[in-house]
């Protein structure tokens, strides 16, 4: 029994992405430099405006 119990607990799903099968991010490509870079600073600076036009309509 436990034989069969360890042999499907060892078994490696072939169909599923890995921590191990991810690389790096590329930054010459320009998917990459958009998702990774430009939108996260986009979305932080459109949070702070956001922000400071709240404040000033509560004022």
């Amino acid at each position: 029994m436990r034989n069969i119990l360890y042999s499907l607990v060892i078994q490696k799903s072939s169909y599923t992405q890995n921590p191990g099968d991810s690389g790096t991010i590329d930054l010459t490509k320009p998917f990459d430099l958009i998702v990774f870079i430009i939108l996260p600073i986009v979305i932080i600076i459109l949070y702070f405006i956001w922000k400071r036009t709240k404040k000033r309509e509560n004022e």
